[in-house]
């Protein structure tokens, strides 16, 4: 029998994308390049047009663990 593993991710709003950014001391257009997107989609998510979804939710969380961003992650089973 296989144990559940709980996946554990953020919920990214444009309030926590900012705070990232501001955390990692970076401008949209250095953290659009790290994370390979464009300038104009971080200003979306900081605008609140958009959220991040998929790998770029998942991107922004391994970041943010690994930068020592504290966050409340939402646990999913």
């Amino acid at each position: 029998m296989k144990k559940e593993r709980k996946i554990i991710r953020a919920k990214w709003d444009s309030n926590r994308v900012r705070a990232l950014r501001d955390h990692l001391n970076l401008t949209q257009s250095e953290m659009a390049e790290q994370l390979g997107t464009r300038q104009q989609t971080i200003s979306e998510w900081e605008q609140g047009l958009y959220k991040p979804r998929g790998a770029s939710s998942t991107l922004l969380t391994i970041v943010a663990e690994r930068a020592n961003f504290k966050y409340e992650p939402n646990v999913k089973a």
